[in-house]
């Protein structure tokens, strides 16, 4: 199995992306989000800033291969909005993202086809406008050798271009150090051959 140590999601949030259809305001939001307490968080700020609109509809993508995902019609028909909002994420490859699309009726009903356009149209829209950054997966390890040993590790932890997070210098050092997911097996088979080295990755 090819392992994936990257995924694509968005760099910032964008706001505000408008389409009118019919009198109906369509207006697209996008977020950044890691987990389901920052999915609930951008859904209450954005309820807040449109407590007039008549649908707040969404969708979101969580986990490196989108495995966490939910798509919410919020009152509109079934299938008519966070469907179309959540085949948008998939058409643009992009996980740890919150799409919400806010209506406000505009006195014409659009049929459940006009309802899939609008919605499909308005996560496209904002999918386009915001910048999209492909992230490394990373990976924690804490790494245990003795003071004269110390040269040997830094320079293997260069090598793999490795993030010094913490470094407690005496007798015995330990450095703990974030490094991309993709140098994991490289970095291991390296400190295995090493002499009176031990260490260990931290799990998410």
């Amino acid at each position: 199995m090819l392992e994936n140590f990257s995924f694509k999601t968005l760099k910032n949030p964008v706001a505000d992306i408008l389409l009118k259809e019919k009198g109906s305001k369509f207006i697209g939001f996008g977020f950044p989000v890691f987990n389901e307490s920052d999915v609930r968080n951008s859904l209450e700020k954005i309820r807040t800033a449109h407590p007039k609109a008549t649908h707040h509809c969404y969708a979101f993508r969580l986990g490196l291969q989108g495995e966490n995902y939910r798509a919410n019609d919020d009152g509109e028909p079934g299938g008519s909005a966070g469907l179309p909002i959540y085949n948008q994420l998939l058409a643009h490859e992009v996980t740890n993202i919150l799409v919400i699309v806010v209506r406000y009726y505009g006195g014409t009903k659009l049929g459940v086809a006009g309802l899939v356009k609008a919605y499909k149209e308005t996560a496209k829209l904002t999918l386009d406008a915001a910048e999209v950054i492909t992230k490394e997966v990373e990976s924690d390890i804490e790494i245990n050798f003795g003071f004269a040993q110390q040269n040997q590790v830094f320079t293997l932890l260069n090598k793999s271009n490795a993030k010094v997070l913490d470094f407690l210098a005496e007798e015995e050092c330990t450095i703990i150090a974030r490094l991309a997911t993709a140098q994991k097996e490289n970095i291991s088979e390296q400190l295995s051959e090493m002499q009176q080295i031990s260490f260990k990755f931290y799990e998410d």
